[in-house]
């Protein structure tokens, strides 16, 4: 079983439509998969056509096991599950600082859940907090898409920063470039000296396409409605190089 974070310390990314189309796409590889949407936003609960029920909220994501099962909701594609966001979701970080081993709750959440699910996907809310710090504890890998800008660097050299500082493991990272205008000749020569000398970052990238955008309209995965456009492409691809990756490294 593996766990997949999608984060970035920014919004705005592409974020949650990856996490959706690589889900899917785990999914239809004919494994159990469960998305596990944390984000109050609920985007990737919006795109899946899911609603969380009425009681349930953080309190109830915190008692665990027995109270996540009842609220695990099949989707419309097989062997994919999504547990729903809540907007309650957006006092996490103050209800976790009450708890004992606070940082690692997350973890201990999500741990039962490992017999059911091959694969884990957590589409996660931006920023560094308490919530974005079980997550680095829950994950077996951090996804982190990256618009190739000079600030988006910026915040992934931040997050390298917090890694360090906290001695946490960084081989867990595995960034990409998404929303990439390759017009754009800043986007272009970022991704260009980004993977000359860093390993870290994924070969594939993620294009800015309308396709990608009209998931809002469709609540559907790309490669579901626009299946042989280049935007499904690219989402197969980044999986298939993350199977490839992921499939090298044994997990504790």
């Amino acid at each position: 079983m593996k766990i997949f974070a999608l984060y970035n310390i920014k919004g705005g990314v592409g974020k949650t439509a990856t996490c959706v189309n690589l889900a899917y796409l785990a999914a239809r590889d004919g494994l159990n998969t469960l998305l596990l949407d944390i984000d109050p936003q609920g985007s990737a609960s919006f795109y899946l056509r899911i609603k969380p029920e009425k009681k349930f909220g953080t309190k109830k994501l915190l008692k665990g096991k027995k109270k996540i099962d009842a609220n695990i909701k099949g989707t419309d594609y097989d062997q994919l599950d999504l547990l729903p966001s809540d907007m309650s979701y957006r006092n996490l970080d103050i209800i976790l600082n009450d708890l004992k081993q606070s940082k690692k709750k997350l973890k201990e959440i999500i741990d039962p859940l490992v017999s059911e699910y091959a694969y884990i996907f957590i589409d996660c809310p931006p920023n560094i907090t308490l919530v974005s710090e079980n997550i680095f504890h829950a994950a077996h890998y951090l996804l982190v898409p990256l618009i190739p800008t000079t600030l988006s660097m910026l915040t992934y050299s931040k997050l390298i920063k917090f890694y360090k500082k906290h001695t946490l493991d960084q081989s867990k990272i595995l960034a990409f470039f998404s929303m990439v205008e390759k017009r754009k000749k800043i986007h272009q020569e970022i991704i260009d000296d980004v993977h000359k000398v860093n390993k870290r970052f994924l070969k594939t990238y993620i294009p800015y396409a309308s396709d990608i955008e009209k998931m809002g309209i469709h609540r559907q995965p790309v490669v579901i409605f626009r299946p042989n456009s280049p935007a499904s492409q690219s989402f197969i691809d980044l999986w298939n190089e993350i199977k490839t990756i992921t499939a090298k490294k044994t997990l504790i």
